[in-house]
């Protein structure tokens, strides 16, 4: 009866997150500093001197707050708190020039500013370091407007919150309604109108090819009948959605325990090689069928395929063995496919057949991010990964490079690296040049254009990783040709934020799908967005349940002189050509594809049990250059990553 009563409580309050919400939290406010100290002590601070413990309460209640200085007339002058004096401002002095005179902390405001400091019993702010004191009174100091108060409430000040904050259904309904968002938004007619359509009895546009596969089945609930019943259906999907797929595996399937993970993929591998080598021929694909509760199964497996065996895998649930819908299988053939090196659908223009605003030269998609260790996980590295497109002009398919690299940097430090080898000398590499170097073998034509997709940065890093990342872009650019420098359009994207945007008529179906939200291809580029920069808001999806987030680009650096509408048009077709399912995507399927394969990337990772540290970084594919130092890092190394096997990296691996 309890966890009944507790589902029905969790069920209400998912249905009323439903809707976009408002967040609130603490300010500290911005009072002259004696002021503030008083409200903390509740005390008039004149009457007593400060005890010990007074000190260490409000050591740690202004510790990194921002103060401005008020005895200077207009000049307001900002500061962070890093502590307080030990001594009483009347017993502080400080030396003032190169002769060793000295003035005290109350001489030197009354004569310099023609201020009298009143509370000389009090410390003063510390806001500079033990090397370089910068002494500031109480009294001339304010507490700086809108800094956000990030430590523990009290039981006083939780119950003021909450006061404030809580509000019945209708009057947070009627605040949220009242919200302002522009409300114009172009769709696009020439795009599916729901952003999604449906692939059965459909073919895709190039179907791949699998000569040889096999499958091993982890699952104790599914016996053989089964796994072969399964396999032969999912082949059959395959053909008939377009591709040149055995109808038969090399190997009847076989069960193995899932705590002999390494041992059954490797001794299945080999079975299946010594049929095919012979006959001049590789395993395409393995088939496997996992628990549906897995564990670290489906991360050892991956590992183990990707970078030992180089195999491409793709897995099934037991749920999905016994149910053997045909969406579902219609949905792994797509998944299938593009691992394979096919191609599922492409976006053309309907007059000229070709994808706008890249068929008309050469151009290579990038799309970026880095992934960081769960919050408590204080050694693990950072995962960054690369994706670059290697067909033109259908940009369609897309290659992956992950690298390990410090814990929590933002930069992404294998981009470009240099480094001394005895025999060759200066070596240059890094994910760009590996991955131009790819396009060019694949299409036969070095980009003339680049576009950059950034996933994962905040505001305040925007001009750090650009600096770092287009300087990377360039070097790497010219370390395949001294003048080759293609121009680089540089853009951020970002989910994590709580811009909503809705329609002004809700029943209006010219402007809302059927949950209600707006239709996929609606953008905002104006009265919400930056006065000056270039930025928009798309949303390229359409929503599945609760209100659509949509996407904020920011475009930081754009030598290729997109108009706003062509990037728009040009971000929004991209989101209908992601490759796992038969909708438009909410972010640009680049980034997401980086995404994705930083993800698969931290199953490669094993437990650091030495004692000494680790490595160098690397990117997987290139191994680490001997003395390689990260530029933004100085000497923190961490432990590369095992390398993708050269066949595996050319397919999109991580779908």
């Amino acid at each position: 009866m309890l966890l009944k009563k507790l589902f029905k409580c969790l069920t209400l309050y998912y249905v009323n997150c439903l809707r976009p919400d408002m967040s609130s939290t603490a300010f500290i406010e911005p009072l002259p500093v004696i002021d503030f100290v008083a409200q903390l002590l509740n005390r008039d601070i004149s009457v007593r001197p400060l005890s010990d413990s007074d000190r260490v309460k409000i050591k740690k209640a202004l510790r990194g707050v921002k103060v401005e200085v008020t005895h200077r007339g207009n000049m307001r002058r900002k500061y962070r708190i890093s502590g307080l004096t030990s001594q009483a401002t009347r017993e502080l002095s400080f030396p003032v020039d190169d002769r060793g005179t000295v003035k005290t902390v109350v001489q030197y405001f009354l004569e310099t500013y023609g201020f009298s400091i009143q509370h000389t019993t009090l410390p003063c702010l510390q806001v500079g370091n033990q090397q370089r004191p910068n002494y500031l009174p109480m009294e001339v100091c304010k507490i700086v407007e809108g800094q956000r108060y990030s430590k523990r409430l009290n039981e006083k000040q939780i119950t003021a919150l909450l006061k404030v904050t809580c509000q019945r259904p209708q009057e947070r309904e009627l605040d949220i309604l009242q919200l302002k968002y522009h409300d114009s938004g172009r769709e696009k007619d020439v795009l599916p109108r729901i952003g999604q359509w449906n692939m059965m009895n459909k073919k895709m546009v190039n179907g791949g090819r699998v000569s040889s596969w096999t499958c091993i089945n982890f699952s104790r609930n599914v016996q053989d009948s089964a796994a072969r019943g399964f396999c032969h259906e999912l082949a059959i999907m395959c053909q008939i959605s377009g591709m040149d797929f055995a109808s038969e595996p090399v190997l009847a399937p076989v069960t193995a325990r899932p705590e002999h993970v390494e041992r059954a993929l490797k001794a299945r591998y080999q079975d299946a090689m010594n049929v095919l080598r012979p006959q001049g021929r590789d395993l395409d694909l393995l088939i496997v069928i996992l628990p549906d509760n897995n564990g670290s199964l489906y991360g050892d497996l991956k590992r183990i395929c990707e970078t030992d065996l180089g195999l491409v895998s793709q897995c099934c649930l037991t749920k999905h063995v016994f149910k053997m819908s045909k969406q579902y299988l219609a949905n792994v053939a797509l998944k299938i496919n593009v691992k394979v090196g096919g191609r599922n659908t492409v976006l053309v223009d309907a007059l000229t057949r070709r994808i706008p605003l890249v068929s008309d030269r050469p151009t290579i998609i990038f799309g970026a991010d880095v992934t960081h260790p769960h919050p408590g996980e204080d050694s693990s590295p950072s995962i960054a990964a690369v994706v670059a497109s290697q067909d033109w002009p259908e940009v369609t398919k897309y290659a992956g490079l992950v690298s390990a690299q410090a814990h929590r940097q933002e930069l992404i430090q294998d981009l470009f690296k240099v480094w001394q080898d005895p025999q060759r000398g200066t070596v240059t590499g890094g994910m760009i040049k590996e991955l131009l170097i790819s396009f060019k073998r694949a299409t036969g034509q070095k980009p003339q254009r680049i576009i950059f997709y950034r996933d994962g940065v905040s505001e305040g890093q925007f001009y750090q990783v650009l600096l770092y990342e287009l300087d990377a872009i360039r070097k790497a650019c010219a370390s395949l040709e001294p003048n080759y420098q293609p121009p680089v359009t540089f853009v951020v994207v970002q989910k994590r934020h709580h811009t909503r945007l809705f329609a002004n008529n809700h029943n209006d179906q010219r402007t809302v799908d059927r949950s209600g939200n707006i239709l996929p291809g609606t953008v905002v580029d104006s009265k919400i967005c930056h006065p000056t920069e270039f930025d928009f808001y798309l949303c390229s999806h359409a929503g599945i349940q609760g209100t659509s987030r949509p996407a904020h680009y920011h475009v930081l650096w754009d030598e290729n002189k997109f108009t706003a509408d062509e990037l728009q048009t040009l971000t929004n077709n991209l989101c209908y050509t992601y490759a796992r399912c038969t909708r438009s995507v909410s972010i640009v399927p680049p980034a997401y594809y980086a995404h994705l394969a930083a993800f698969r990337a931290r199953f490669y990772m094993e437990p650091d049990t030495s004692d000494s540290g680790s490595m160098a970084s690397a990117a997987t594919g290139r191994g680490p250059p001997p003395g390689a130092r990260s530029r933004a890092t100085g000497n923190v190394a961490v432990r590369p990553l095992p390398a993708l096997k050269e066949n595996v990296k050319r397919v999109m691996f991580y779908c």
